[in-house]
C-alpha cells in the first residue's frame, strides 16, 4: 500500500511539473519543504506537496511584480532627472 502511494504521488509531481506552469524552481521548492511538513505533521506528504507548490508559486509572482514596479519607478526617476516626460500607459 505505502509504494502504491509513493509511486501514485510521485505521478502527480511529475505531471505537475512537465504542464510548464508549476515547473518553476519555487514551485520545486515549495513542494519539496511542504511534503517534508506534511510527512512530518501526520503523513499528509502530498498534500503538503501540493499546497508548498501553490504557496511557492505565489511568492514567486509577488516577488516579480515587486520587481516590475521598482523597475518603473527607478525608469520614471532617470526620465525625469533627463528631462524627459513621463510614458503614457496605454
Amino acid at each position: 500500500m505505502k509504494a502504491k502511494l509513493i509511486a501514485a504521488s510521485f505521478l502527480v509531481s511529475m505531471s505537475l511539473v512537465s504542464t510548464g506552469a508549476y515547473a518553476k524552481p519555487s514551485c520545486l521548492k515549495g513542494a519539496a519543504a511542504g511534503a517534508v511538513g506534511g510527512h512530518f505533521l501526520g503523513k499528509h506528504h502530498v498534500l503538503g506537496a501540493a499546497v508548498g507548490c501553490a504557496v511557492g508559486h505565489h511568492m514567486s509572482k509577488k516577488q516579480e511584480r515587486q520587481q516590475a514596479q521598482a523597475q518603473a519607478q527607478a525608469n520614471a526617476q532617470a526620465n525625469a532627472q533627463n528631462g524627459q516626460a513621463p510614458a503614457q500607459r496605454r
